[in-house]
């Protein structure tokens, strides 16, 4: 089985109908999981609500408390801009949360059963900084779920591989200095948001940035997760890998200029399966709706032929 924690909460997001971030991204990628031949080996979990969980002690581990505050207060006014790209909705500061907690859930779930868990949350946060939302992004989820997991027992070290087309700026910034927290991005470049420098190497080598020309493919990702990506995750060794799922780098995205299928991102988690740790997987970008929800169906279709043993009962 499969873990899908999703709400329709997170539709509720609501930057403009003109955002390339948008609720339809999640309704696109929900309807083709309910349809698709092997559904029957998806179990669908709602995040844990605010009411029963207080995730903001979780977002201050990593985030300023102004960071925090302009998200909510932006909110409470009905929304407003933080950047020409980023915008918050009325529901958005509540919806950010529930992703938080939603991420938090999937570590969960993982470290209790021997299932992958893919979390449908928006909005996405690899951009986000400690002090700053940016990038379509507010809080550092997968940074925040990466923390989390530490508190947690037998977690010693955990690695985020970002394989969205823009490097992950914020979750490095937030990471980079703990020596618990290993960091891989694959991204195009020059691009979005101009870092990601191969040899920005973390405070403890734990950093790997494998910057990649614009118009790569297969050929070129598939080299660098056998020569770079897999060796370093090996070297790491982690308790929990945790992917921050992007499907911007397909030929058919508007907002990048890379030429990835929705069928490659199976074979990248074949390539991370042979790791042999929990794996937790959170969506970040990728704004061609078709392609985005072709690629989230591919990135699942292998654990389809595993088989699993009897899981412990749902979080």
């Amino acid at each position: 089985m499969i873990s899908i924690v999703y709400s329709e909460e997170f539709l509720k997001h609501d930057v403009g109908s003109w955002h390339p971030e948008k609720p339809a991204r999640l309704s696109a990628i929900v309807e083709a999981l309910k349809t698709v031949s092997w559904s029957g080996q998806l179990r669908w979990q709602l995040p844990t609500p605010l009411d029963k969980r207080d995730v903001l002690p979780f977002v201050r581990a990593v985030h300023t408390e102004d960071h925090i505050q302009l998200i909510r207060r932006l909110s409470a006014q009905g929304g407003g801009n933080i950047d020409g790209d980023t915008r918050v909705g009325e529901d958005s500061y509540r919806v950010a949360l529930l992703a938080v907690s939603a991420w938090l859930d999937g570590v969960d779930w993982v470290l209790k059963n021997p299932e992958p868990a893919f979390i449908l949350a928006r909005p996405p946060g690899h951009h986000a900084t400690q002090s700053q939302a940016m990038g379509f992004c507010l809080f550092s989820n997968a940074a925040i779920a990466a923390f989390y997991a530490l508190q947690q027992a037998n977690i010693r070290k955990v690695a985020i591989l970002d394989w969205d087309v823009h490097h992950g700026n914020g979750t490095e910034a937030i990471v980079e200095a703990h020596p618990q927290i290993a960091y891989c991005s694959l991204h195009q470049s020059p691009c979005y948001p101009g870092t990601g420098k191969a040899s920005d190497r973390g405070h403890f080598h734990n950093v790997l940035n494998i910057p990649l020309r614009s118009g790569s493919d297969f050929k070129d990702y598939d080299e660098a997760f056998a020569t770079q990506v897999i060796p370093f995750l090996k070297r790491v060794a982690p308790d929990l890998l945790i992917v921050s799922a992007g499907y911007d780098a397909n030929e058919d995205d508007p907002l990048a200029n890379m030429n990835l299928h929705p069928q490659d991102y199976q074979v990248f988690t074949e390539r991370i399966l042979t790791l042999g740790c929990p794996l937790l997987f959170g969506l970040e970008g990728g704004y061609d709706l078709k392609a985005l929800a072709d690629s989230v169906l591919a990135t699942l279709e292998p654990f389809t032929r595993l088989k699993w043993p009897q899981s412990a009962k749902n979080v």
